[in-house]
């Protein structure tokens, strides 16, 4: 087996499927002379990305329909959203390492293709397309279902959708305070690959800071990072859910600091150290 067939648990019966899964196009480009364009078939995973997506929508829709047989369609729609939306999907491709294994272009792999989000979501699609036309469905549904656990665990533990912005605003509203306003502060990167940076403020002041694709995404990730820091508390810089100065997700911790609360989101909601 190869590394990435270890790292998968699966053996491909036929190695040019996952050879093919994991070709950028650019590479595929590069590998083509121009004048043997319509000569030689495609070998990227574009095909295989397409099929994958189908193949994974169709796993993680007949998994969630099991797991919350009393949820009605526009939750189950919501909840299959934070399965296979792009950062999903790259954070399945993290953990798998794909970005090692992914045969780039000269010009990709000098603009940081091997680490690029969509780069990421597209070859698991790939894979999972793959993996699907060398043994079928149900060898495709395990191999998804198996590397998919966590997110699947998150759901069942914390269904209702996570809004960072929403409850942010929501908590400093409701101790009678103005809400958070956003600011984009910076850009970084090419024009098809920009990361966008924000800030929230409260107050005047910045309370937290998150990049992202997009100008909202950014603002999302801010309103994130407030909420895991907690700054409004009165802790400098680490509040009482970090360990070693390092920030915990806002969602994994949410019960918890509103049970340390007494039951209250607001409970030690008061104006900010200026």
């Amino acid at each position: 087996m190869t590394p990435l067939e270890e790292r998968l648990g699966y053996e491909f019966r036929d190695p040019l499927l996952l050879a093919e899964a994991m070709t950028h196009s650019s590479f595929g480009y590069e590998a083509r002379a121009p004048r043997l364009e319509r000569e030689r078939p495609r070998f990227d995973n574009q095909r295989l990305e397409f099929l994958g997506d189908a193949v994974l929508q169709l796993v993680l829709t007949d998994e969630i329909y099991r797991l919350f047989p009393d949820s009605p369609e526009g939750q189950l729609t919501k909840l299959r959203v934070r399965l296979v939306s792009r950062r999903a999907l790259r954070g399945y491709a993290k953990r798998l390492e794909l970005g090692r294994f992914l045969l780039l272009g000269r010009g990709e792999e000098a603009s940081g293709g091997r680490t690029r989000a969509s780069s990421l979501a597209d070859a698991f699609e790939a894979l999972v397309g793959a993996i699907y036309l060398d043994r079928g469905l149900e060898p495709a549904r395990a191999v998804l279902l198996r590397h998919c656990r966590p997110e699947l665990d998150g759901i069942l533990s914390e269904p209702a959708e996570l809004n960072p912005k929403g409850e942010l605003q929501e908590l400093l509203q409701s101790a009678g305070s103005p809400g958070p306003t956003y600011e984009v502060v910076g850009q970084t990167g090419p024009h098809h690959a920009r990361q966008f940076t924000a800030i929230a403020r409260w107050h005047d002041r910045e309370i937290g800071r998150g990049t992202g694709s997009s100008k909202k995404q950014a603002e999302v990730e801010a309103a994130a990072d407030a909420l895991a820091r907690r700054p409004w508390e009165g802790t400098p810089a680490a509040g009482p859910d970090q360990a070693g100065g390092e920030s915990v997700p806002y969602g994994a911790t949410r019960k918890a600091r509103i049970e340390r609360n007494g039951g209250s989101a607001c409970a030690s909601l008061r104006a900010p150290r200026l």
